[in-house]
């Protein structure tokens, strides 16, 4: 099936949920959660095309010299279709009770927001080329600023400016002169199997210096100095958070960096360049400095967000070992951590609508009055920290392996030194929030409105469903054509 016609869903249902509006939510709701099951259908006809060995294309709009727009379908583009699809639904059904139940303005121009940054994230997932990819990119970014600013604050407003400062400035002051060098040396931006770059004949040093603006270009993958764009965001409603940490922004980025390492330098030219050696040490130093300062915060969000930024460089790590089960474990992190994060993100919106708290140190006895929440946060705590029986330990198993394939023991230590600080500060929240008793009256607390309730559930019974059955997520990786 053509991959054009994800686009169509998202981008449809926008004047639908204008012409709605606030006047008549239920309907402009209503036709979201609509669109949402029809792109996801259309996402789960591609992955069926694509386990048979059907691959589709669209048409290319041609541009400057051989500059082109086109979308086409490969296995990894497909897994990040299908999940950003599956929670564009999770979300939307979430937003209505958190939205309605924190009374929440402008929620009109919130959905229309997130559906167009939809529509990016799922022409990102299936570009055909590294330009196609740069234009999504971008467009995530200005469709998600409404979101990062929705407040109207003063804390919001300045939140949207680094956002966009951070962002913008590193994909077209870094980004985009690596894709024009690309272009140079190859004479290609095609995603094609081994790397355009494989024959291209750069020196060590060119690969290397590549490889570091890709890493730092892509400021959505938070890598450590270009991540404070990320907890300063937190500001936004949680919904936001929720599609900031694992719908659409990060995972774009990590999603990217994977996409062009494997597509466009490919994975034996890194390895046998060395090509990652100044960037492996910098996502280590994130996976550790961004645990030890989620460890610091009391303040719920903030410590969700500087846990995020360390687990996108797992994912970046995985891609910079350059080895086949490195990357898999990498791509299948994007899926494990995009629900263990989503339904932490979802808790911690729950609370504060239910029991309008946001410190950690505010939770004590709250599991008593909302068991189901802080049940699911814990199921979403040990499917980040990577224990079973959540599907996080399958993803970092492979990471590790692909790390000792490639014969640096070194990262695994990283591994397993961030997933002791990642039990230090997760684990500590659903156990006071259960055994600890209150310190103040929470007798009138209860659980969050229905809607909310449902996708919390849904999400963190997802978490344990891929631990048990990974294989539809691990064969579809499987097709990725290494050379």
């Amino acid at each position: 099936m053509n991959p054009l016609w994800t686009l169509v869903p998202p981008l449809a249902v926008i004047p639908f949920i204008i012409l709605f509006g606030e006047k008549q939510r239920n309907l402009r709701e209503a036709s979201i959660i609509l669109a949402g099951i029809v792109l996801l259908a259309l996402n789960d006809r591609i992955y069926s095309d694509v386990m048979s060995g059907q691959v589709a294309s669209s048409g290319e709009l041609k541009l400057l010299a051989n500059f082109s727009l086109k979308l086409s379908v490969e296995p990894m583009g497909v897994m990040f279709g299908v999940l950003a699809s599956f929670l564009w639904v999770v979300t939307t059904v979430y937003s209505i009770g958190y939205m309605r139940g924190h009374n929440e303005k402008n929620q009109t121009r919130f959905y229309c927001c997130f559906a167009l940054a939809i529509a990016c994230v799922m022409a990102a997932a299936y570009a055909d080329n590294l330009l196609t990819l740069f234009v999504a990119y971008e467009a995530i970014t200005l469709s998600t600023f409404p979101l990062v600013t929705h407040a109207g604050n003063a804390d919001s407003r300045k939140a949207g400016r680094l956002y966009l400062l951070l962002l913008m400035c590193g994909s077209i002051g870094l980004f985009l002169p690596a894709i024009i060098w690309i272009s140079s040396a190859a004479g290609t931006l095609t995603f094609t199997p081994g790397g355009v770059l494989s024959d291209a004949g750069l020196s060590k040093g060119a690969a290397t210096i590549l490889v570091c603006l890709l890493v730092l270009g892509v400021g959505k993958a938070a890598v450590m100095p270009m991540h404070r764009w990320l907890p300063a965001a937190m500001v936004a409603p949680t919904p936001v958070s929720a599609l900031l940490h694992a719908v659409a922004v990060v995972k774009t980025g990590v999603f990217t960096i994977l996409k062009v390492i494997v597509y466009i330098f490919g994975i034996d030219m890194v390895s046998s360049t060395n090509a990652a050696q100044w960037m492996l040490p910098l996502t280590a130093f994130t996976i550790l400095a961004s645990s030890i300062i989620a460890f610091t915060k009391d303040n719920l969000k903030a410590r969700l967000a500087y846990s995020t930024i360390s687990q996108l460089s797992y994912i970046v790590m995985a891609g910079l070992l350059a080895t086949s089960m490195s990357v898999t474990g990498g791509a299948f992190h994007i899926v494990t951590h995009a629900f263990g994060k989503i339904t932490l993100f979802f808790c911690a919106g729950a609370i504060m609508v239910a029991a309008h708290k946001k410190a950690i140190s505010e939770l004590d006895g709250l599991g008593r009055q909302m068991p189901i929440t802080m049940s699911a946060f814990f199921i979403g705590a040990i499917g980040i920290i990577g224990l079973p029986p959540a599907a996080g330990m399958w993803s970092k198993l492979l990471i590790a392996g692909g790390s000792l394939d490639g014969g640096n023991a070194l990262w695994v230590g990283v591994l397993m030194l961030s997933t002791l600080l990642n039990i230090a500060y997760l684990l500590p929240i659903p156990l006071r929030a259960f055994f600890k008793p209150p310190s103040s009256d929470i007798s009138e607390i209860s659980e969050a409105p229905m809607p909310s309730l449902w996708a919390i559930v849904l999400t963190a019974m997802v978490c344990i469903l891929l631990f048990f059955f990974p294989q539809p997520v691990l064969n579809l990786l499987g097709l990725i054509q290494w050379r």
